[in-house]
């Protein structure tokens, strides 16, 4: 019950005030209130950039291609990342990233209205967006933690974070759809560089106590085969980061096609491509909606089987459908399950991990959720140029669901290793089987 006095943090949360407590603390009001604008634009620019390849070319495997360029660069980077991310003020590295991004974006304009714009200018730009986000993602994830004082406020902050992603997943898209239609690609990249604007100003607004920081005198090597060994010498982080790197690689390419099926699938245009993806963001902000009402991380081990299951069976049955209206529904389970996965997953790994060793685990983190796509977009591509788009994404529902099952049939090695840990931080008591 409530009563007077009570510290806000000391009242039992319920309601609004639960899903976004998070929001209580100042320097992650700023950081919501800035990524949701800049990740609107980046999203408008990540709609506009495939469509205006397709456009140029009308090829799907150069669509493969392009989506490999901006992504391959996480790959190979992400783990040296993790080191600089565990060295250096992650807070500095946000800042001079953001930066970096919003050159890139604003170059992409420029070359556009200037009317000179070819695919291998995309593509190098591609590069380099992947180059930066490669040192993005590990200090961007890691941040989270400095901006949020309570570990146990950890998991509401995450999915916060993923409804600001999806919250600009559904809006980008419809905006991205109207803008192509309306005034072309360009303005799309405009809007992108220059809303980072908004996030340059509240990263610069925040005011962060300085993390300590131990001095190395371990070689980067040394740190990447320690981070590699943890990483993967625990079975609830190895097990969900090898579910991630499945799921990305034979799941995630469902975007690279999605021009294909708008166009020749269902016979539509940049509005029924913007809507598609729209869709998917609708789904994705639900489930991110609903991880961050919940109080605590206890239980999303066994959320992850079911939701992957949910965006595999989703992408089959997408796959073969010929409908709009279907369509758009299916869109939607398929965004729930891919959130509901991908949250779930960067929640617990979170909570679990060292913090001395958090930027290199989420180094491996980011390989898997985005370091693999480049490898999946190339095969989607590839593929679907020869089978079709259809049965292509139709193979990757299907392995997407077969690690779904394999993942479950770990769960209780799975819950031996996170249990513990739960204990520890006073998560949940009882016995692992206790429920």
């Amino acid at each position: 019950m409530h009563t007077p006095g009570n510290n806000y943090l000391s009242r039992p949360l319920n309601g609004l005030k639960n899903t976004f407590r998070s929001l209580q603390y100042r320097n992650y009001r700023l950081f919501f209130g800035g990524q949701s604008i800049s990740l609107t634009g980046t999203w408008i620019q990540r709609i506009a950039m495939p469509w205006l390849v397709y456009h140029l070319t009308g090829s799907v495997v150069l669509l493969g291609v392009v989506g490999f360029a901006g992504q391959i660069p996480t790959f190979l980077l992400a783990s040296y990342a993790g080191v600089i991310t565990d060295r250096r003020n992650r807070y500095h590295i946000l800042i001079a990233t953001q930066i970096l991004a919003m050159l890139q974006a604003l170059t992409l304009a420029l070359f556009y209205f200037l009317g000179i714009i070819e695919v291998w200018h995309i593509l190098v730009l591609s590069v380099m967006l992947g180059i930066i986000n490669a040192f993005d993602a590990p200090a961007r994830q890691s941040f989270v933690i400095e901006m949020v004082e309570r570990k146990q406020d950890l998991g509401n902050a995450i999915a916060l974070n993923s409804s600001m992603v999806n919250g600009a997943r559904l809006i980008g898209p419809s905006v991205a759809g109207v803008l192509i239609a309306t005034t072309g690609e360009g303005i799309c990249f405009l809007i992108n560089g220059l809303s980072y604007l908004v996030v340059i100003a509240s990263l610069l607004g925040m005011k962060v106590t300085p993390r300590v920081i131990a001095k190395k005198s371990t070689r980067v090597i040394q740190e990447l085969k320690e981070g590699f060994h943890y990483t993967f010498g625990f079975a609830p982080i190895k097990s969900i980061i090898l579910l991630l790197a499945l799921v990305s690689l034979m799941g995630m390419p469902y975007n690279v096609l999605m021009p294909v099926f708008a166009k020749e699938v269902l016979h539509g245009d940049s509005h029924t491509f913007g809507f598609l993806m729209a869709a998917t963001g609708l789904g994705a902000i639900t489930g991110a909606m609903y991880l961050a009402s919940r109080k605590s991380v206890d239980g999303l081990e066994r959320l992850i089987p079911a939701a992957a299951s949910v965006f595999g069976l989703g992408l089959i049955a997408f796959s073969q459908s010929r409908l709009f209206w279907l369509s758009m529904i299916l869109m939607v389970l398929t965004g729930l399950g891919m959130m509901l996965t991908m949250a779930s997953s960067n929640t617990i790994i979170q909570t679990v991990v060292d913090d001395s060793k958090r930027g290199r685990v989420m180094s491996f983190y980011t390989m898997a959720l985005m370091g693999t796509a480049p490898f999946g977009s190339l095969f989607a591509g590839a593929v679907a140029k020869a089978v079709g788009a259809p049965l292509t994404l139709a193979i990757g529902g299907t392995a997407v669901t077969t690690g779904a099952i394999l993942f479950a049939r770990r769960l209780p090695k799975i819950q031996e290793g996170i249990f513990p840990v739960y204990r520890k931080m006073g998560i949940r008591s009882g016995n692992p089987g206790k429920q």
